[in-house]
C-alpha cells in the first residue's frame, strides 16, 4: 500500500478560518462544513484503510456554485478534491488535509431525456441506477452496471470509467458517455464531446473520463441509452478444476462469442455468496461461470446452444440455464453481492483490481493461491472474466497491524503479478492513491512526463486531487529501493495517518 498524501498535518487555524469565510459567502451555510463532526464522514471513499478529514467541506447546488468555489480555492491556492457518493474503491477521493473536499450529490437531477436519440442528460450526484429507473418505462437502460450501482453516481463512474459485469459487451463507462459539460481549476467551463458520433477536433472526452478528478470537475454529464432486450438468460457452468474454467473462458471468445456478460467465481466465493444471496449456486464446483446472453428469442435460443457446445466441449461438469427474470436476477443478485457477503465472514476485506490476458487466468489463480499460503490469508475470487479483470477479496482483521500488513502485501503481490502477466493495474476502479506506486512498475519514466503533461494542460497549479494517480520520480525511486530490499514481503510497512 501506500503512504497518503503529505497534507495530512494539523490544518493552520487562521488558514482554514479565511477559506471557510471565503466559501462562506458564496454557498448556503447549510452546504458547508467545516467542525470536525461534520467532515468526519468525508475522510475517505470505499478504501477505508486511509483516512484523512478535509480542511472543509463544499457542497454546491448549482453549477455556479461549483465555479465559484474552485475559482476561490485557485486564487488562494488550495487543494479540491471532487466526490460523488464515496463509493470507489482505490482512495481517488481521499481529502487533502489542508484542502476542500467538492462534493457533488446535490447536483442530482436528470435534466432531459431523448427517447428518439436515446440519450440522458444528467448531473454528477445522480446514481447510477436511478436512470434505468428514470427510462424504464421508454424501454431503455443505461448499460454500465457496476455491484454498486444502487448507490454509485454517474459522476463517480465517469471519474474511474466504470464498467459492471454487462461491460464486455456494452462497453465501459467511456464507451457510453457522449458528452461532458466541466469546470477547470480556475472556474472555466468547457464541454467536451457532442451528441454527434464523432465530435471534432482531438478526443479529449476519453482523456477526461477516467481522469480520476485531476482535470476538471463534471457538472452534466449526456449518457447513451439502450434498448432492453426482448429476452435475457444466463448460463451457470460448473468446472471441477479452477484451469478448466479459465480455458471455458478462453473458449467462449474464441467462437466468436461476445456474451452480454462473463463472469467466474470460485469455491471459496460461492460458499461466501450463498448464504448470503441465496443465488442458487453448485458450492460443490472449484469454479462457475455465468454467461448471459440477450436479444430476441430467436437469438438468445442460437447463442445459448453454441454456448453449452463450448461449455461442454471444455469439460463443465453441469450446465443450468435460468428458465424466468427471477432465477436470471437471482444468478446476478449473488455475483454482485460478493463484497457484502465478505463483510459477513471477515473482519474486513480488501477488493483488489486488477486486469490480465483472458488466456493468463488459470495461471493467475495458481499464482493467488499460493500468495494465501504465502501470506496466510484466504482470498475468494470473482472475475469480470470476460475482459480479465480480477476482483480477488482478500479477507483480514484492520484491528490486527499484523493482518493489515499482509493484506496490503498480499495486494501489492496481486497487482505486480497483474503486470508481470502483460496485464495492467486496474480495470475500473481507478488507481487514485492505492495503486500509485504500482504505476511505477508499470509505465517508464517518458510515459510518466506525458502523463503529468497532461495534467499540467488542465491544471497548471496541480490543485485538483494533487498526489494521486500519477507518481512522481522520487516516489518511483523510493519504491524501487523498497521493492529491491525488502525481505519476505514485497515491500514494508509505509506509514499511515
Amino acid at each position: 500500500m501506500n503512504a497518503p498524501p503529505t497534507a495530512s498535518a494539523a490544518v493552520d487555524p487562521g488558514r482554514q478560518r479565511a477559506v471557510v469565510e471565503r466559501l462562506a459567502k458564496l454557498l448556503p451555510a447549510h452546504c458547508l462544513l467545516w467542525q470536525a463532526e461534520d467532515t468526519r464522514p468525508y475522510e475517505c471513499d470505499g478504501l477505508t484503510l486511509f483516512r484523512q478529514q478535509p480542511m472543509a467541506v463544499a457542497l454546491p447546488e448549482t453549477e455556479a456554485q461549483v465555479v465559484a468555489v474552485l475559482r476561490t480555492c485557485h486564487a488562494m491556492g488550495v487543494p479540491v478534491v471532487a466526490r460523488g457518493a464515496g463509493t470507489g474503491l482505490s482512495g481517488s477521493a481521499l481529502p487533502m488535509g489542508d484542502g476542500v473536499l467538492l462534493g457533488l450529490s446535490k447536483l442530482n437531477r436528470i435534466v432531459s431525456v431523448d427517447a428518439q436519440r436515446r440519450t440522458a442528460v444528467v448531473q454528477p450526484g445522480v446514481r447510477n441506477l436511478a436512470i434505468s429507473e428514470a427510462v424504464a418505462h421508454l424501454g431503455l437502460y443505461y448499460a454500465p452496471d457496476p455491484s454498486s450501482q444502487i448507490a454509485c453516481s454517474i459522476g463517480g463512474n465517469v471519474a474511474e470509467n466504470s464498467g459492471g459485469v454487462h461491460c464486455l459487451k456494452y462497453g465501459l463507462t467511456v464507451h457510453n458517455v457522449l458528452r461532458v459539460r466541466m469546470v477547470t481549476m480556475e472556474g472555466e467551463i468547457l464541454e467536451l464531446g457532442g451528441e454527434s458520433p464523432d465530435a471534432p477536433g482531438l478526443d479529449l472526452l476519453a482523456v477526461f473520463v477516467g481522469s480520476e478528478g485531476m482535470l476538471g470537475v463534471a457538472t452534466e454529464i449526456t449518457v447513451k441509452l439502450v434498448p432492453k432486450p426482448r429476452l435475457a438468460r444466463v448460463v451457470m457452468a460448473s468446472f471441477a478444476d479452477l484451469e478448466s474454467a479459465a480455458n471455458a473462458v478462453a473458449a467462449v471468445i474464441a467462437a466468436g462469442i461476445i456474451p452480454a456478460g462473463l463472469e467466474m467465481m470460485d469455491r471459496p466465493a460461492t460458499r461466501m455468496v450463498e448464504p448470503f444471496a441465496q443465488a442458487g449456486y453448485d458450492l460443490d464446483a472449484a469454479a462457475i461461470l455465468l454467461c448471459e446472453s440477450d436479444g430476441t428469442p430467436e437469438e438468445v435460443a442460437e447463442e445459448l446452444a453454441r454456448m453449452e457446445a463450448v461449455f461442454a466441449g471444455v469439460g463443465a461438469t453441469s450446465l443450468r440455464v435460468s428458465q424466468t427474470e427471477e432465477e436470471r436476477m437471482r444468478l446476478w443478485a449473488g455475483r454482485k453481492n460478493a463484497f457484502p457477503a465478505a463483510g459477513r465472514v471477515s473482519p474486513d476485506y480488501y477488493c483488489m483490481d486488477g486486469t490480465i490476458p483472458r488466456k493468463r487466468l488459470a495461471e493467475m489463480l495458481t499464482a493467488i493461491a499460493e500468495m494465501e499460503v504465502k501470506y496466510d490469508m484466504r482470498c475468494p475470487n470473482v472475475f469480470h472474466a470476460g475482459d480479465g479483470n480480477l476482483h480477488p477479496l482478500i479477507l483480514f482483521d484492520a484491528n490486527d497491524p499484523d493482518s493489515l500488513r499482509r493484506a496490503e502485501a498480499f495486494g501489492t503481490d496481486i497487482l505486480e503479478r497483474c503486470i508481470a502477466l502483460g496485464g495492467t493495474v486496474t480495470g475500473e476502479h481507478g488507481v487514485g492513491i492505492e495503486k500509485i506506486n504500482q504505476m511505477c512498475t508499470q509505465f517508464g519514466e517518458a510515459e510518466r512526463e506525458v502523463f503529468l503533461g497532461v495534467k499540467h494542460a488542465f491544471d497548471a497549479q496541480g490543485l485538483l486531487n494533487p498526489e494521486k494517480v500519477i507518481p512522481t520520480l522520487h516516489r518511483c525511486a523510493e519504491y524501487g529501493g523498497m521493492r529491491i530490499g525488502a525481505a519476505g514481503l514485497p515491500f514494508p510497512e509505509l506509514p499511515r495517518f
